[in-house]
């Protein structure tokens, strides 16, 4: 197996919690990289976009995909699942770096599936507009392609339970004969 698989996507479709679920199924780490950036930058990412812009933050995203792909690419120890940010694609050295150094699991879901899920939603810095719905058609037109030329395997989110949409992705990579599904 990979040393470390990522899971990309649109903010709310499932990486995070999917992510967590996989990582316990194949007994691997599991880290979230907006978490890692929040402790990196001291504040929540919502307030670091408020005071210092997208750009310093995408900066600060970049250093932590290449440190934690390439940790997992070095071999470290046990296999990695990463969660990474919504818009962890639209840098180029990003893509590359999740493309060479890890297997990575698009999960695609559609812009209506993502509001219905995220309507309440106040702490995604990109979608406090006026128009939320307006902004993840916006998002997905900017960012699927990115997501599709990044990813080696693509899963429809749709409305399956986390537990099916890790086995789905386990089947994907392969790994359905390590673990059973939890009941």
């Amino acid at each position: 197996m990979d040393a470390v698989i990522a899971l990309v996507g649109l903010p709310g479709g499932g990486k995070s919690t999917v992510g967590r679920q996989l990582a316990k199924r194949i007994k691997a780490r599991f880290i979230d990289s907006d978490v890692v950036l929040e402790e990196r930058i001291g504040m929540p990412i919502r307030l670091f976009f408020e005071q210092h812009g997208e750009a310093l933050f995408r900066d600060h995203e970049e250093a932590v995909i290449d440190e934690l792909t390439s940790q997992a690419a070095g071999g470290a120890g046990s296999p990695l699942v990463i969660a990474t940010g919504g818009g962890v694609v639209l840098r180029p050295a990003n893509r590359r770096h999740l493309k060479e150094r890890a297997t990575v699991i698009y999960l695609r879901s559609t812009p209506e599936e993502l509001f219905r899920r995220l309507r309440h939603d106040t702490q995604r810095p990109l979608l406090q507009v006026k128009d939320p719905m307006a902004k993840l058609r916006e998002l997905y037109e900017q960012r699927h392609p990115l997501y599709e030329e990044t990813a080696h395997h693509c899963i429809d989110t749709g409305r399956p339970s986390v537990g099916a949409l890790v086995s789905m992705i386990m089947v994907q990579l392969g790994l359905a004969e390590l673990s059973p599904p939890e009941a």
